[in-house]
């Protein structure tokens, strides 16, 4: 059953709104990290901030911090203030976090987590009470503004449809019409461009212009630059939990296109490689048997036709690039190539290694849905890569010390030492992707089937993936991608199959 902690709700006096929120050297501690120290912040009606810096930076933290989701750890210099428009300050967040919303990509991970049978209408209600299920049925009122909601959206019409059914993109809007139901005097938007395509991303961004009024107040993260919103008035750089930098882009000094993004990332020369020299002999690759051949598949997921009828096949050092929109069925595929889907009856998979077990041990697998599966659980970032060795959920068993040597090696390679013993739930959604990506490298992989693989990972993460797929791609390695960045793409990946739901992929050359 979905957690409803959060639906206890919180009475706001009438026509009380919002004016300013003001952070003053802050500190909050995560039991023996220091996840922000000393931040200030002053942020006021009608505001737009672009909040950078780099994984693990305290982005995450800092907005939790703002709504009252956590506490400032007592130092005696910390406030943090709430200033009402009729002049009343508050201390106490209780009352100003009913005039903010927060919207991340971990809450629409969450639904199909777990399998939400819930209609759109609901779920916009729900943005209400900030619960997961709705605790009453709407009122009339509610009903007006819901469709409302969804109308600023662009989904006028969708209100009976259920959740689930949507594309990825589509879900993402409902979830912004959720979190301007109770038009909220700040909204909070923790990566919440992540794993959109680019029309995905332009609506989002057209549907947060439309749902916000003149004195509405929102922060952004994000780690792309192609990401910034118009409309900014703030740029905040934060790094190793401090406020670096604030520039304020109303007083005309600076244009944000040649601000610096949170970390232009330099990778040693060692991990530079040409993409050539990632190549291996043609050959030789032709001569080997094909690692998967699919023979008149097609997926179906709840009923619905998601990948048409067709045949294929996988050949060793061939690198594939699934392209398509939200909604297309590329994760499907992706499923289904890695064992988690089965194509339709009268289909046939067939692959080098024929046991499930044996196929998936060399398969190095990077993708939203393993990503949702693991943000809820108890398991630690030690237990999450060390189970890469076993394609699993959690530990079944207690790891060798050789699989646990190998699990320390990539934790130090991806900068996670730190959070060895921190919970997926206590994670950024930046860092738990770090900690996949750890998992899928904890072992060598003859085929690496990565969807949206660079989807919160900072400027240096994504060029360090990037080096470390090259040196594994040199070794013999198989890439099958799927991403909406074209700049994700690297240069050897030479093939595309393009998704379009309900019909059969086609074959082109990038």
């Amino acid at each position: 059953m979905l957690d409803m902690a959060r639906g206890v709700s919180r009475a706001v006096p009438a026509g009380r709104k919002l004016e300013r929120i003001e952070v003053g050297n802050a500190s909050v501690r995560l039991g023996r990290h220091w996840a922000l120290r000393d931040v200030s912040l002053d942020i006021r009606a009608g505001e737009h901030w672009l909040l950078l810096g780099p994984n693990g930076a305290g982005k995450t933290v800092l907005l939790k911090l703002l709504r009252g989701d956590v506490w400032p750890t007592p130092t005696g210099r910390e406030t943090r203030r709430y200033h009402l428009r009729d002049g009343e300050v508050l201390e106490q967040p209780l009352f100003a976090a009913d005039r903010i919303a927060y919207l991340g990509p971990e809450r629409q991970d969450r639904y199909v987590r777990y399998e939400s049978t819930l209609d759109v209408a609901q779920v916009v209600l729900t943005g209400y009470e900030d619960s997961d299920l709705p605790l009453q049925s709407a009122t009339r009122t509610q009903q007006r503004r819901i469709r409302q909601a969804l109308q600023q959206v662009g989904l006028a019409g969708y209100a009976s449809r259920t959740f689930l059914s949507l594309s990825y993109g589509q879900r993402r809007r409902v979830l912004l019409a959720r979190a301007v139901v109770r038009e909220p005097d700040l909204l909070l938007l923790d990566e919440v461009l992540n794993g959109l395509d680019v029309k995905g991303r332009a609506a989002f961004l057209r549907a947060l212009r439309l749902a916000s009024s003149p004195r509405t107040a929102w922060i952004l993260t994000s780690h792309r630059r192609g990401d910034w919103p118009v409309g900014l008035t703030h740029i905040a750089h934060i790094a190793r939990g401090g406020i670096e930098s604030v520039t304020d882009l109303r007083a005309g000094a600076a244009d944000p296109s040649a601000l610096r993004l949170e970390a232009r990332a330099t990778i040693a020369p060692a991990l530079k490689r040409k993409a050539q020299d990632a190549g291996v002999d043609a050959s030789r690759i032709r001569s080997a048997r094909p690692l998967l051949q699919l023979h008149r598949a097609a997926v179906y997921r709840e009923e619905r036709l998601v990948v048409g009828m067709f045949d294929w096949t996988l050949e060793r050092g061939q690198h594939w690039c699934l392209r398509g929109a939200n909604g297309a069925g590329k994760s499907t595929f992706v499923a289904m190539l890695y064992g988690d889907l089965w194509p339709a009856h009268g289909g046939k998979r067939e692959r080098l290694w024929p046991a499930a077990d044996d196929w998936k041990a060399r398969v190095g697998l990077v993708s939203p849905e393993l990503q949702a599966r693991y943000a809820a659980t108890g398991c630690t970032v030690e237990q999450i890569v060390v189970s890469g060795f076993h394609a699993s959920i959690g530990l079944n068993e207690w790891p060798t010390a050789a699989e646990l040597r190998c699990m320390r090696r990539e934790l130090r390679a991806w900068g996670l030492t730190d959070l060895a013993t921190r919970q997926a739930r206590e994670l950024s959604y930046g860092q738990l992707r770090l900690a996949l990506v750890a998992r899928a490298f904890v072992r060598p992989r003859r085929l690496w089937l990565l969807d949206e693989p660079f989807d919160g990972l900072d400027a240096e993460a994504r060029q360090r993936l990037r080096a470390r797929l090259d040196g594994a791609v040199s070794r013999g390695a198989t890439v099958v991608m799927a991403t909406h960045h074209e700049e994700d793409v690297p240069a050897y990946v030479t093939r595309v199959l393009q998704l379009r739901r309900g019909r059969a992929p086609v074959i082109t050359n990038r």
